[in-house]
């Protein structure tokens, strides 16, 4: 029998005291404010699942909102659960990379979820317009089409900085108002309905497109981890956490699966048709114009959402790596107004203007690959974390033994690498390029520490206990 582990006083929880000095008794993210935040770090509405049909046909794409969200929406969200609440730092999954592998991992870790991170943020924007084009043809391509994803840009970044309380709340209000077209039309549809189209296996003659279909299910179900470098700055997070993921993950797969029932079912249209953007065409069928201008409009609020949520996420990740030493301490430097990690800000959102006037789709697929690297890496953090700790207090403990749990995240593996195995040659050279670079930034941080070039922070630490 395996002898308990000793005590590990280097525990990085971090704290949200560092650097500058803060704001006091700085405004703590809720229940309700970091359920949302969840929802719009994952999906915001069902905008950009219409290529899931297009790919696959109706049947496949139903089934595939339907089954994904068990074998890769709940794991998922269970393990942030758990190692969100026992290691309750902004760091979130870079920490657990590092307890349970070292700092090599960890800092890769932070390199694979951080550019996915802000390569995804890239897609909101260009989702925004693809929309907005609708309305709006001269959007559809050339100069206004690049200004108008600029200026979003940066617009959206500047609210960002203002503070993430402000962002919960405005979270809240965006994913009722972004919603509430999509239960409007699927209350119109309901007379309209014809329940044999659900079970379409697709067009005769248009071929299925599995890169496509894949790569939406997975772009519209993950980043339930993302949350987790938020930990630091929300009020009782052991508590709040798990509830927050608990509603999240219900309110989101309902958010997808209904609009998605209700467009199938009353509309017949030819499936090349279902693109992104394709739910206003929808609404226009449905109910009028009136209809899918208002959904327009909830596209844009939605984009500002997921905008939003994304961002707080990269830019704390940021923070949360200065924190515990990853970075030098001027990465986690904070506005002394809204005390909010500007540097964080400023950085996420250079890298995504850079990526923003990528394709659609190939910005999905990067985001996708190194997303898929850095949580085959979290799942092993997990069960190692299992094994290496297995009296550390855990205040939510997923209710299985360690067998089980390396089954549940055995299955949702095998689905990371076969959207690894079937990414294209471009995806793959681009994450090998940014895979080298990570690691070749932890060697030079290695050296700027070694040096003194840089100050570093050390590790703020709470007390974890052994149960």
């Amino acid at each position: 029998m395996e002898s308990p582990p000793k005590p590990l006083p280097d525990l990085p929880i971090t704290t949200t005291a560092t650097t500058t000095p803060t704001t006091p008794n700085p405004k703590k993210l809720t229940l309700i404010p970091l359920i949302f935040l969840i929802y719009f770090e994952v999906a915001g509405g069902p905008y950009g699942e219409e290529p899931a049909v297009q790919a696959a046909g109706p049947l496949l794409a139903i089934l595939g909102f339907l089954i994904f969200p068990f074998i890769w929406s709940v794991p998922e969200a269970l393990i942030t659960a758990e190692l969100s609440t026992t290691f309750p730092g902004n760091g979130g999954f870079v920490i657990w990379a590092d307890r349970a592998f070292g700092p090599f991992w960890g800092s890769l870790m932070g390199t694979w979820k951080f550019l996915s991170g802000v390569i995804n943020i890239a897609a909101f924007p260009v989702l925004c317009i693809d929309y907005m084009e609708k309305v709006i043809p001269a959007l559809e391509s050339g100069w206004p089409r690049y200004v108008a994803v600029g200026v979003s840009t940066l617009f959206l970044s500047f609210l960002n900085f203002t503070g993430l309380a402000i962002v919960g709340y405005v979270a809240v209000v965006l994913g009722l108002v972004s919603l509430s077209p999509f239960i409007v039309m699927s209350l119109i549809a309901i007379p309209k309905i014809k329940p044999h189209r659900w079970l379409s296996l697709g067009q005769k003659g248009v071929k299925k497109d599995w890169n496509l279909f894949f790569n939406t299910l997975f772009w519209n179900l993950n980043f339930w981890d993302n949350v987790s470098t938020l930990a630091g700055e929300v009020e009782k997070p052991r508590k709040t956490f798990p509830k927050a993921l608990f509603v999240a993950v219900i309110f989101t797969c309902m958010a997808y699966l209904v609009p998605l029932f209700a467009v199938i079912g009353s509309v017949n249209v030819d499936q090349r048709k279902w693109e992104s953007g394709f739910h206003a065409e929808a609404a226009e069928i449905i109910a009028g114009k009136w209809l899918k201008y208002w959904i327009e409009v909830g596209a844009v609020l939605s984009g500002i959402g997921l905008f939003e949520a994304q961002l707080s996420s990269s830019a704390y990740q940021v923070l949360g790596m200065a924190d515990i030493g990853f970075l030098p301490r001027f990465f986690a430097v904070r506005s002394k107004r809204f005390d909010t990690p500007w540097v964080g800000i400023l950085i996420s959102t250079l890298i995504t203007l850079g990526v923003s006037y990528m394709n659609f789709t190939d910005i999905i697929s990067s985001a996708n690959f190194l997303y898929s690297l850095g949580m085959l890496l979290e799942f092993a953090s997990f069960i190692w974390l299992r094994r290496k700790m297995p009296t550390l207090k855990r205040p939510y403990r997923v209710p299985m033994k360690l067998p089980g749990l390396v089954i549940m995240c055995l299955i949702p593996s095998g689905f990371l690498i076969f959207v690894m195995a079937i990414a294209t040659k471009t995806v793959y050279l681009v994450s090998a390029i940014m895979s080298v670079a990570g690691i070749g930034w932890f060697f030079l941080m290695k050296y700027c520490k070694a040096k003194k070039l840089f100050k570093f922070s050390a590790n703020e630490i709470e007390d974890i206990e052994e149960e």
